[in-house]
């Protein structure tokens, strides 16, 4: 393992120097002027071709989701390629390419299909834009066909960003915007369905195209008020997900409607800044995708998000905030109900740290409150230290981000254990970002006695990744 003591060396001094040594180069990047494929290739101003490639190594030690030992390690990588056709100021056509493939991992590796999707169409969608509609000064436009969304603060549906690859999604997405910035965004999609599945293919980075299914249906309702009383915001929303098997498509045959509510105050320097997001969800969901189960679930579940910070108006920016997540789980399994709260389509790294072969908490089934510091000591080089510690919010429930590990009887207990998560992003020069991170696990005493716990004790992810933009 000396090989891994030195990448994790390396990684940790990495961070330390673009923190310490590296602010002062930083600026110099910044006035470099950024290198773009339009200008190179001298293309004219209604047609648009850009992209990034992104390079990433990662290492795990020391396993903690069930049935597996060892240590992890993979080399993955994610080349996306947009063009775009304007034909005037209302009418435009995206198409937007996603390769995303991974070296260097075995059959004991964490594999699916959010780190492997290899040539495929991720976006393909007309857009209409027009002012004034329903009212003057307002904006408002609309998109048909494959698209990728941000919604909200992107915890239920989001274009991922750290996962090496993105979801997709086939239908109508409109976005209305009035003159005094009040937004009305309501969307109705297909999930894109990535392909293939199964480990050997993905190893092998092997080539299927993605298709979306009328057997899944995901919509939503957003709106967004900016000028709440105190310089708050706040939005409200509910999203619907609507699904049953098909010939090639296992589910859990969810109907969940998930309302719900975001009251916050934007960081700002020199102020106090908060955020209050609660969600409700209800409906019904099969326990398993299995064609035998066709028990319907009653579902009720629920998903509450709080933290309050300070950003200090000094030198580097830094900024302290405290926050809490509670998700909700599953307490008895024999009740013929549905308790935890299913995460949709949301990414996890913002608040509970690195996906891929990591992915140790996701939302759901979770209990976790932690402190944070983030600084910013150039415009080009941000940072942060996170710590939270962790229990289950169900100890009979299992442990989400360990798929398979759980303890019915929940004489296991609850806790978790602790985190800590290192993360600096560096943009070195116009059209290269440096992205390094190292993530300390420790366990808590629910692993020393869960069934099917590999207790190998506390494990270290660390990456390195660099994003190419042209």
């Amino acid at each position: 393992m000396k090989w891994l003591a030195k990448f994790l060396s390396c990684t940790l001094f990495l961070n330390l120097c673009c923190l310490f040594v590296l602010p002062g180069g930083v600026a110099l990047a910044a006035d470099e002027n950024r290198w773009s494929l339009n200008d190179a290739i001298g293309l004219p101003e209604w047609l648009s071709i850009t992209g990034e490639h992104l390079t990433r190594y990662e290492t795990l030690n020391s396993q903690f989701r069930a049935n597996s030992t060892g240590s992890d390690q993979i080399l993955s990588w994610r080349t996306l390629v947009q063009t775009e056709v304007h034909f005037n100021k209302n009418f435009r056509i995206k198409a937007e390419l996603q390769d995303g493939r991974a070296e260097l991992a075995d059959e004991g590796s964490r594999m699916n299909d959010s780190i492997v999707n290899t040539v495929e169409l991720l976006q393909a969608h007309i857009s209409w834009s027009t002012e004034d509609l329903f009212a003057t000064g307002s904006t408002s436009e609309l998109r048909g066909g494959r698209l990728t969304m941000d919604i909200g603060n992107r915890r239920l549906v989001a274009r991922h960003r750290f996962r090496n690859t993105i979801q997709a999604y086939t239908g109508l997405d409109w976005k209305w915007t009035a003159k005094e910035g009040n937004q009305v965004r309501a969307f109705f999609t297909l999930p894109v369905d990535r392909k293939p599945k199964d480990i050997p293919s993905l190893l092998d980075n092997e080539v299927e195209f993605d298709e979306e299914t009328t057997h899944q249906i995901l919509w939503g309702i957003w709106y967004t008020h900016p000028q709440l009383p105190g310089g708050n915001k706040g939005e409200i929303f509910v999203v619907g997900l609507h699904e049953d098997d098909g010939s090639e498509f296992a589910t859990r045959n969810r109907e969940l409607y998930t309302p719900g509510f975001r009251f916050y105050r934007p960081a700002k320097k020199g102020d106090f800044d908060f955020e209050l997001q609660s969600v409700l969800q209800f409906g019904t969901s099969r326990a398993t995708t299995a064609s035998s189960d066709t028990n319907d679930l009653d579902h009720l579940a629920h998903f509450h998000h709080v933290e309050a910070g300070y950003s200090f108006d000094a030198q580097w920016s830094p900024r302290f905030l405290i926050e809490y997540d509670y998700a909700s789980g599953d307490d008895d399994l024999n009740d013929g109900t549905s308790d935890g709260f299913d995460p949709l389509f949301g990414p996890n790294v913002a608040d509970f740290g690195p996906t891929s072969i990591h992915t140790a908490f996701v939302r759901s089934n979770l209990n976790s409150p932690g402190v944070r510091l983030q600084v910013r000591p150039d415009k080009n080089l941000y940072a942060y230290l996170s710590y939270r510690a962790y229990w289950l919010a169900s100890a009979t429930d299992s442990w989400a981000g360990a798929s398979g590990l759980r303890d019915a009887s929940g004489n296991s207990g609850r806790f978790l254990g602790h985190q800590l998560f290192l993360r600096v992003q560096w943009q070195l020069f116009p059209n290269i970002k440096l992205d390094s991170g190292v993530a300390y696990r420790m366990d808590g005493d629910f692993q020393d006695t869960a069934p099917n716990s590999p207790r190998e004790g506390n494990t270290v992810y660390s990456y390195i990744q660099t994003i190419l933009s042209f």
